[in-house]
């Protein structure tokens, strides 16, 4: 099962997350299939590719309750839906 989360980066003290879409077995920080964007909790910066996003939730990807969060902050849970509906 494919799973859309944040993987940590940065240095101690000083994180930074990539939003990736991986294998559920995979460790946090192991391997990923496809970088879909990042997060610095650092400036609330938050970028997202959502075309990316978008067509990995519609093979099926479930994001993770925190990357779900910063979907639902971007917008694109709502286009995802939205598409949903329309289909």
């Amino acid at each position: 099962m494919v799973k859309i989360r944040l993987k940590r980066m940065g240095a101690k003290k000083r994180p930074f997350y990539r939003l990736v879409a991986a294998d559920s077995r995979s460790p946090r920080d192991g391997r990923f299939i496809e970088t879909l964007g990042t997060y610095n909790p650092l400036d609330g910066k938050v970028e997202i590719k959502e075309d990316l996003v978008l067509e990995w939730l519609s093979k099926g990807a479930i994001p993770t309750d925190t990357a779900r969060s910063l979907l639902s902050k971007s917008g694109v849970m709502k286009k995802f839906a939205d598409s949903k509906k329309g289909n």
